[in-house]
């Protein structure tokens, strides 16, 4: 007779969540920014120009530096804009633990997921601001940028995000109505 051998999973890595601040950004006719993301184990264009990367601006909150600084920051950084408002906040954080198998290589190794503040932002300027080529050292994030509507937002994520996605998109709705007064809060 063969024992019976059970295999334990192998533990998480014992990694932190990197807290982050996450942008929807709407037009006046309320469509949401998108970019297409450049994953970094993507050797060419074509392994990844149909899969679901489609994702809003985010990006890490500095140490010491307030989470909608960082929203602003992040939005330029990654798409060139500064001719944005302040919508909303949505209370709270919001997580994603990343897969298995991107758990020491996404994020550079060193975080198991991402905690996000969320802000709602409505674009003001021309769409020749939009840039989303390098900045300075930073590499780029995305290849490419459209708009959406908001209900197409969560289907375009990378399936461990459109949780995260799905609430973003039902919390700020109303802005996707167009654009609406400033003071106007979902």
């Amino acid at each position: 007779m063969t024992p019976s051998v059970a295999f334990a999973e192998p533990p998480r890595l014992r990694l932190p969540m990197r807290p982050c601040a996450g942008i929807a950004l709407f037009n006046a006719e309320g469509r949401i920014w998108i970019g297409r993301r450049r994953p970094k184990w993507a050797r060419r264009p074509q392994d990844y120009v149909d899969g679901p990367i489609w994702q809003l601006p985010q990006g890490g909150i500095d140490r010491g530096e307030r989470a909608c600084d960082a929203a602003f920051r992040e939005l330029w950084e990654e798409t060139g804009i500064t001719s944005a408002t302040l919508l909303a906040e949505m209370p709270g954080w919001l997580s994603f633990e990343l897969p298995r198998e991107l758990l020491g290589v996404a994020l550079k190794g060193r975080f198991a997921g991402q905690r996000l503040r969320w802000f709602a932002m409505r674009f003001c300027g021309d769409e020749d601001e939009i840039d989303i080529t390098p900045k300075g050292r930073m590499k780029s994030e995305f290849d490419a940028w459209r708009w959406a509507d908001l209900d197409e937002l969560p289907g375009l994520a990378i399936p461990f995000k459109r949780p995260i996605y799905e609430t973003v998109a039902a919390h700020f709705a109303p802005f996707a109505r167009g654009a609406a007064p400033d003071n106007a809060a979902p």
